[in-house]
């Protein structure tokens, strides 16, 4: 399956549920993460501000604040994209593509050890994805290749096999929960 046809069907799935699903499935994905040992060994997380259905990471984002980890999260500047540090959960607007972003364009987050959370449209075992097509972490993670990249995803996300392109960059863990 090309990845249009993927995306669409993906699409498709996910506005198929409801947000109790999602909420069930998200903190069930909340409490593995806090177990892994990725997690666990990281001093910083880079996580995202989710979005539509994607899996809800607030909860996820607050643990890691609770358990001492700086939070940082995207903010797509131009064609690019950078991890801002995020202290204040609650101070975010809607920015690229009404997707939620911190207001500023800094402080810049700047561990290259921290544990990124990977969003995506579908996964495969060996970590490939297809992502929703902008290409903004493939760039990033090009440019900052040293960190360890976990996804969080719904249980039909998963599938046996994806094919990527060269420039396509795998995630090391995937977790997925039940919907």
């Amino acid at each position: 399956m090309d990845k249009k046809a993927l995306r669409a069907e993906i699409r498709e799935k996910k506005k198929a549920l409801t947000e109790e699903q999602i909420e069930k499935a998200s903190a069930e994905l909340c409490r593995r993460m806090a177990e892994h040992p990725a997690y666990r060994q990281a001093s910083s997380l880079y996580g995202y501000l989710s979005y539509n259905q994607e899996v809800r990471t607030r909860a996820i984002l607050e643990q890691a604040q609770k358990d001492g980890k700086r939070v940082a999260v995207p903010k797509v500047l131009g064609d690019e994209m950078e991890f801002i540090w995020l202290d204040d959960l609650d101070a975010v607007e809607l920015g690229y593509k009404g997707i939620p972003e911190p207001p500023g364009d800094g402080p810049i987050a700047a561990d290259e050890t921290a544990l990124v959370l990977m969003p995506g449209l579908a996964f495969d075992p060996e970590g490939h994805r297809c992502g929703y097509g902008g290409g903004f972490y493939d760039k990033y993670l090009e440019k900052h290749p040293g960190h360890k990249l976990l996804a969080l995803c719904f249980d039909f996300q998963m599938y046996d096999h994806l094919d990527t392109d060269a420039h396509d960059i795998p995630v090391d863990y995937v977790l997925s929960a039940e919907v």
